[in-house]
C-alpha cells in the first residue's frame, strides 16, 4: 500500500507530496515512530534513482556503504531539517551490514516499506529520542480522529505513526457506509410495504422478497449474500448497524476497503453456508455473519496484542462489544426457537453468527495483523484461505446432494 504524506504545519495538513520515511523512538527504543519528511531529497523516477545510486556505487555492486550514504545525505543536508537528518544518519549507523542495497535506497526515496527496511528502522531507531504520537499537540479535529483510529486498531507505534502521517481520507471509508445505508434503505422500504418495523419476520410476506436465503430457494446463488439486506426488525438492524459502524469504519480506514471487504464477504458467505449445512430447514436474514467476522477479528487482535494496544478504556470497550454481541446472539437464539408466525417454516437461524465468528478468528485475524504487508506473502493467510475455500466447496456439494440423500423435509417456498 503506497501512500503520500501530507506536510504538518501548525497543526494543519497541506496537500500530499511524495516523501521519504524517517523514524523516531523513545530513549529506551520501545516505542518506534515513523515520520515522513516533505523536505526530502529530489524525488525522481526509478531510472533517475538508479543514476543517483550509481554515482555512489561506481563498482556497480548493487550496494553502497553507509559511509557513502552519509555522504549522500551530507550533500543534500540543506534540504532536510536537522531532526530528519539525524534520523536518517541513525538509520545508516544502525545498519549492521555496513551497506545499503539499491532496493532499500528505492524504498527510502519512494515511501515504500519492506521487511529489510523495517529491520533497518528497528536497528537504527534506538539511537534516537522522540515523543509518541499521543503526545503531539496542535492537531485539528480530523487529525485527532485519525490518531484515535490508529490507537484503536494498531498495536505498534511504528505502524500507528506511519498510518497517521500517510492517511489522507482519500478514499474515504465508503464500503461499510455504503452497506449500512443500503441495509437501512431496504429495511425502510419493507417497513412501509409490510406496515411493520418491529419483528418484521412475523409478517407473512416477509420471506417473499428476493433477498433472504430460504432452503427451498437455495439454488438461487445470490441469496447466500443478499440476505444481509433483510433484518427481522428494527431491533435486529440497530444492533448490527451499531457494531458495523463502530468497528467496521475504523478498520476500513486503517486496512482499506479491499481487506475489510474480504473479511466481511467471507463472513457473510460462511454464515449462510453454515446454516445450509447445520440448520437445513431455516431461512437466514441479517448482516450478522459479516459483522461478527469483523468484530471477532478486531477483538482477537486486541487480546493477542494486549500490551501494545493503547486505546483508552480498552477493557470497558471489549466488555461492551461482548455484551452487544451476546445480546444480539441471544435474541437470535430466542427467535429461532420461538413459535413461528407462519408454520411450518421456522424463524431465521442463528448459526450465521457462528460462521462469522469462525471466519473472524481465523482469516480475519491474519488480515488485521499484517498492516501494510502483502497478504500473498503471509503463509498463514494462504492456509486459512485454502481451508475456507475447501469449506465453501464442501458446503456447495452438500447443498446439491445432501438434502435429497437425507430426505430432509423442507418448508414450502414463500
Amino acid at each position: 500500500m503506497e501512500k503520500s504524506s501530507p506536510k504538518m504545519t501548525g497543526g494543519t495538513r497541506e496537500a500530499p507530496v511524495n516523501s521519504s520515511p524517517a523514524v523516531a523512538a523513545n530513549a529506551e527504543g520501545e516505542e518506534i515512530e515513523v515520520l515522513e519528511s516533505t523536505e526530502v531529497l529530489p524525488v525522481a523516477p526509478e531510472d533517475q534513482w538508479k543514476s543517483l545510486f550509481d554515482k555512489y556505487d561506481p563498482e556497480n555492486s548493487g550496494f553502497i556503504s553507509t559511509e557513502r550514504f552519509r555522504d549522500l545525505l551530507a550533500t543534500h543536508s540543506s534540504e532536510l531539517d536537522p531532526h530528519k537528518l539525524e534520523v536518517l544518519l541513525a538509520l545508516a549507523d544502525g545498519n549492521a551490514d555496513g551497506k545499503i542495497c539499491y532496493q532499500d535506497f528505492v524504498n527510502l526515496m519512494s515511501n515504500k516499506r519492506s521487511n529489510s527496511f523495517r529491520r533497518a528502522i528497528l536497528q537504527g531507531s534506538r539511537q534516537l529520542k522522540g515523543c509518541s504520537l499521543r503526545d503531539e499537540v496542535g492537531l485539528g479535529l480530523s487529525q485527532r480522529l485519525v490518531r484515535h483510529v490508529a490507537y484503536e486498531t494498531l498495536p505498534r507505534e511504528v505502524d500507528r505513526k506511519w498510518y497517521f502521517d500517510s492517511y489522507t481520507y482519500c478514499p474515504p471509508p465508503w464500503l461499510i457506509l455504503a452497506i449500512t445505508i443500503a441495509e437501512v434503505a431496504v429495511f425502510m422500504y419493507y417497513g412501509f410495504q409490510l406496515d411493520r418495523l418491529v419483528l418484521q419476520v412475523s409478517s407473512p410476506s416477509f420471506l417473499k422478497s428476493p433477498l433472504p436465503y430460504h432452503p427451498q430457494l437455495r439454488a438461487q446463488a445470490w441469496r447466500y449474500l443478499s440476505y444481509i439486506f433483510m433484518h427481522t426488525g428494527i431491533e435486529h438492524l440497530s444492533l448490527n448497524m451499531a457494531m458495523q459502524l463502530l468497528v467496521g469504519v475504523p478498520l476500513e480506514m486503517v486496512h482499506g476497503a479491499l481487506r475489510i471487504g474480504l473479511v466481511y464477504v467471507c463472513g457473510v458467505l460462511a454464515g449462510s453456508l453454515a446454516v445450509s449445512v447445520t440448520d437445513m430447514t431455516a431461512p437466514v436474514v441479517g448482516s450478522s455473519g459479516g459483522v461478527y467476522a469483523l468484530v471477532s477479528a478486531h477483538l482477537a487482535n486486541v487480546v493477542m496484542n494486549w500490551s501494545g494496544m493503547k486505546c483508552q478504556f480498552k477493557l470497558f470497550r471489549m466488555a461492551m462489544a461482548l455484551v452487544c454481541m451476546s445480546v444480539e446472539f441471544g435474541r437470535a437464539v430466542w427467535l429461532r426457537f420461538y413459535p413461528p408466525a407462519f408454520p411450518p417454516c421456522p424463524n431465521p437461524s442463528f448459526v450465521a453468527h457462528l460462521g462469522g465468528v469462525v471466519v473472524g478468528l481465523t482469516l480475519g485475524v491474519v488480515v488485521l495483523q499484517n498492516y501494510e504487508q502483502r497478504l500473498q506473502e503471509q503463509s498463514l493467510f494462504w492456509i486459512f484461505f485454502c481451508v475456507y475455500t475447501l469449506f465453501v466447496l464442501c458446503a456447495v456439494f452438500w447443498n446439491i446432494f445432501a438434502y435429497s440423500l437425507l430426505d430432509v423435509r423442507l418448508p414450502p417456498p414463500p
